[in-house]
């Protein structure tokens, strides 16, 4: 017999171990069967899971498990990434704390710790996917730092140097000061920061002075040109003069570019290629100097330009220069800006809103720093993985993101590969003492080498640096798999199915696998690339720490279950939108899963079990064929529904047909079998009602494993509803009919609450129905339903009106008949009129309050578009009830 309650957290850790025990998740490439692979977004060994995550992966699993139950040859690959720059920070910070400095207990012994620490404290997402449901074949764990995965990334650098396709080269890269790291556009939090604009005089050499305007004093010293726009007149004559550079004396051109805006500050902007990206490009296109004035700790650095420094009276300050050496470099901006303004060169400073760049996991300000990295070169790359699109062979889910996937392809530069850290993939390069460099899959290759362009046995020295976190991870849907062996997991399950990802990573993770997928595998990585939204709040607002508002999936797991927290999540997810997410929701669904544990209790306890050799087309009574009807017609939406990626539509499926159709309708109205009916039709609608439950179980097992397995063995279905195949739909004969009968008895019901509902109707209250201009036919099927009329519909007695309606009755067209439900005697009357009467005259007052507010072009322009959406629906919302209650009142008008 079933609990009273389903408790979850009594079944759920049960049933996930003895599923990994009896293998239910294990992939069989050596199986026959079409196969079906999802391969993980590899979260960072050091992470934890958030809703970002909890999301990501329910709807990874709903696929997963919706294709098992379809009989398909399943591979979900699990791993993590080892998050260079992330992991590296977490065990620096464990050694601060013990009191130990990472540089003095040198590389080798630093890595130790780290492989120390991944295997005591790393992984903990992958335990905490577990208690969400994950159904990964586990047994196939990846690491990006795996023995056969490092072993695959030396191919791959070794194979693209030799191609021409990785190269060395000196560039700006975002720079992480205090940790002393190129980083990689992700890894950069770009903050709306409240600053200041400079306006400086920067004297022409042939006297009077441009004024340059500038977020950024502390970096001139490193100014090669000022640039103004070639069409903007006030600057014409100037173009391919020199001005006099402050402080330093050095004189830099006038050029004409495009990038300059005439309408930002005065159209004037100083150019200094070594520190900033836009004018890097500039510099490019102009031929100019890039000279470095900030080192790798963002302190001033003068060794490129103090050659250079001069003494220009009132203009030049060599001795002021040098005092700056080694300054931080917001100390050097407050002394810039104070000589500036001893010399009279600081025109005036204005009030600047502008974008600062953060290091996303240590909070420094990063900046644009100029240093010799390795590189790959992405538009090449780029081409294939673009026309793998566009000729459809991978698909975008929804379509439109391919939009921003070309957009970021076409305008795809050349990718830093290269870190400055310790953890990590050590670029397999190495250096002779002349500098030559050796890139090899080996020390002993990278030797051989080197005797071979040398003539002679030659110390060599491996290349500091690892590489990009993102270079591995652009590998992972073939070194999973065993590449550069030729594995049968390699032939069976790439290209992958289907892959679940955000928009975020399109370009930083999607498009590197399509470039290399196709590189190194001749075929794309994956089939689709379903993007979904982000989470929100119930207002629409972004989840933060900062605002409060993040939820926490595991503290929901434990409160509503893992089942509540999946189905929620399901149910909000539409094609690409964010979603809105708030404990209330959870709890509806938890309510949900409560209706059907209480649904298969009631089934029990009334008999119902499953019967062998069960035949949906020797069913007879109209009920028993419509629920079956109703039944395939359920399963096949859902089945729709998840082929399209509609997680929203197969979940509102399952709710409409489990809640309405089943518990609500069939259950309702075969209560009186269950208890009076002959034993031919108790049999029948016991083992219509087995079936049925056995299909729900199925329909909603991808959404909610846990309580449909626990209903599934307690039933005695069978061993594991894991591996129970989809429902099909059944072949019913007359079911036309049947569902024709049986909405009509929904749909009379449906109209009787509805008008008692409205009229206030005490539920003590029956009162009688009469139809009036209603043919034979719906007499005798009012007739044949009259137990469960009169029961579920509050009815006193049901009988044919000839002639007019009585006087204060609300009436209801129901096809031909008109349903007539006299109130006379029901209700008071008089109290009923003025209480409709103050409801819609307060709607009246809500309704105008919102339609100034959505008439106010200042409101729609100003207010958040979640809440000018939110205040749109409550109108609609109002003007319903309205219409509704405006209804009511007109049937009792006196």
């Amino acid at each position: 017999m079933l609990d009273k309650a389903y408790i979850p957290a009594d079944h759920e850790a049960r049933l996930y171990a003895a599923w990994e025990a009896a293998g239910l998740f294990d992939a069989r490439p050596e199986e026959d069967g079409e196969a079906f692979a999802i391969m993980f977004p590899p979260p960072n060994v050091t992470g934890t899971l958030h809703f970002g995550h909890a999301l990501n992966f329910v709807l990874q699993d709903i696929l997963i498990r919706w294709q098992r139950l379809h009989g398909r040859n399943v591979l979900w690959q699990p791993g993590t990434d080892h998050a260079g720059i992330a992991t590296q920070m977490v065990v620096e910070r464990e050694l601060d704390r013990q009191g130990v400095a990472r540089k003095a207990i040198g590389r080798d012994a630093f890595i130790e710790r780290v492989w120390d620490w991944k295997a005591q404290s790393g992984g903990e997402i992958v335990r905490q996917l577990r208690v969400l449901g994950a159904s990964a074949d586990w047994s196939r764990e990846r690491f990006t730092m795996d023995d056969g995965l490092s072993r695959a990334v030396r191919e791959v650098f070794v194979t693209l140097f030799e191609q021409g396709l990785i190269y060395r080269d000196k560039r700006l890269v975002n720079w992480d000061p205090v940790f002393h790291s190129a980083l990689s556009d992700l890894e950069v939090e770009n903050r709306e920061t409240k600053g200041s604009m400079w306006f400086i005089r920067y004297p022409l050499a042939d006297g009077g002075s441009l004024t340059v305007a500038t977020t950024r004093p502390e970096t001139m010293l490193g100014d090669a040109a000022v640039a103004v726009h070639p069409e903007d007149e006030r600057y014409a004559a100037l173009i391919g003069k020199e001005v006099i550079l402050p402080l330093t004396g050095r004189r830099i051109p006038v050029v004409a570019d495009s990038y300059s805006n005439p309408e930002k500050g005065t159209g004037a902007v100083k150019i200094t290629p070594a520190h900033d990206f836009n004018d890097f490009e500039v510099g490019r296109r102009h031929n100019l100097p890039a000279l470095t004035v900030l080192d790798e700790s963002a302190a001033i650095w003068l060794n490129e330009i103090e050659g250079d420094l001069t003494d220009v009276p009132e203009v030049a300050s060599k001795s002021f220069v040098l005092s700056l050496r080694g300054m931080p470099r917001d100390a050097a901006r407050k002394a810039i800006v104070a000589e500036l303004e001893r010399l009279g060169l600081l025109e005036k400073i204005e009030p600047h809103t502008l974008s600062v760049p953060y290091a996303e996991r240590g909070g420094a300000v990063v900046e644009p720093r100029l240093t010799t990295q390795w590189y790959c070169d992405a538009a090449t790359l780029a081409k294939p993985a673009m026309a793998a699109v566009e000729d459809g062979r991978t698909v975008f889910e929804p379509r439109q993101w391919e939009n921003t996937f070309f957009a970021w392809m076409r305008a795809i530069q050349p990718w830093c590969i290269s870190r400055q850290l310790w953890w990590g993939h050590r670029i397999p390069a190495w250096y002779a003492p002349d500098g030559q460099v050796f890139v090899a899959r080996t020390t002993e290759e990278a030797q051989a080498k080197a005797r071979e362009a040398l003539g002679a046995e030659v110390a060599l020295t491996q290349d500091e640096d690892v590489l990009d976190t993102w270079f591995s991870s652009a590998l992972w849907p073939f070194t999973t798999l065993g590449w550069p062996d030729r594995t049968p997991e390699l032939a069976r399950y790439y290209p992958t199915s289907v892959l679940v990802t955000g928009f975020d990573i399109i370009f930083f993770w999607v498009a590197r696998m399509m470039m290399m997928g196709l590189h190194f595998m001749g075929e794309v990585p994956f089939r689709t690339v379903l993007i979904h939204g982000l989470v929100r709040d119930e207002r629409g607002q972004k989840m933060s720490k900062s605002k409060g508002n993040g939820l926490d999936p595991l503290e929901l797991v434990a409160e509503f279950g893992a089942d509540a927290t999946r189905l929620t999540i399901c149910a909000l997810t539409g094609p690409g939108r964010d979603i809105k997410f708030g404990r209330g929701r959870v709890e509806e669904y938890r309510t949900f899963i409560t209706k059907l544990w209480n649904a298969a209790r009631f089934c029990e306890m009334n008999g119902v079990a499953p019967v062998a050799d069960f035949d949906p087309a020797a069913v007879r009574s109209p009920l028993a064929r419509w629920l079956l009807a109703e039944a395939s017609a359920a399963a096949n939406e859902a089945d729709a529904a998840l082929s399209a990626y509609r997680f929203d539509d197969y979940a509102a499926a399952c709710y409409r047909f489990v809640w309405s159709r089943f518990c609500d309708w069939f259950l309702e109205l075969a209560k009186p079998v269950f208890t009076s009916g002959d034993r031919d039709e108790q049999e029948e609608i016991r083992a219509v009602a087995a079936h049925v439950l056995g299909m729900i179980l199925r329909m909603m097992h991808p959404a909610v494993p846990f309580v449909t397995e626990v209903l599934w063995q307690s039933f005695g279905f069978g061993e594991s509803i894991a591996t129970a195949g989809w429902p099909r739909g059944n072949e019913v004969p007359e079911a036309g009919a049947a569902r024709a009968e049986l909405d009509w008895v929904i749909h009379l019901i449906s109209e009787l609450r509805a008008v008692r509902s409205e009229m206030n109707v005490p539920p003590a209250q029956l009162a009688p129905l009469l139809l009036r201009d209603a043919t034979q036919e719906t007499l005798e099927r009012a007739m044949r339903w009259s137990e469960a009329i009169r029961r579920m519909g509050r009815v006193s007695e049901i009988a044919p009106l000839d002639g007019a309606a009585p006087r204060y009755a609300a009436q209801s067209v129901l096809d031909e008949a008109t349903l007539i439900l006299p109130l006379e005697g029901l209700i008071d009357l008089d109290a009923e009129r003025e209480r409709l009467a103050k409801e819609i005259a307060r709607l009246d007052g809500e309704i105008e309050k919102a339609r100034r507010k959505l008439d106010n072009p200042d409101f729609v322009a100003r207010a958040k578009p979640e809440v000018v959406e939110e205040n749109r629906e409550r109108l609609a919302s109002f003007l319903r009830d309205r219409e509704r209650l405006a209804a009511a009142l007109e049937r009792i008008r006196a």
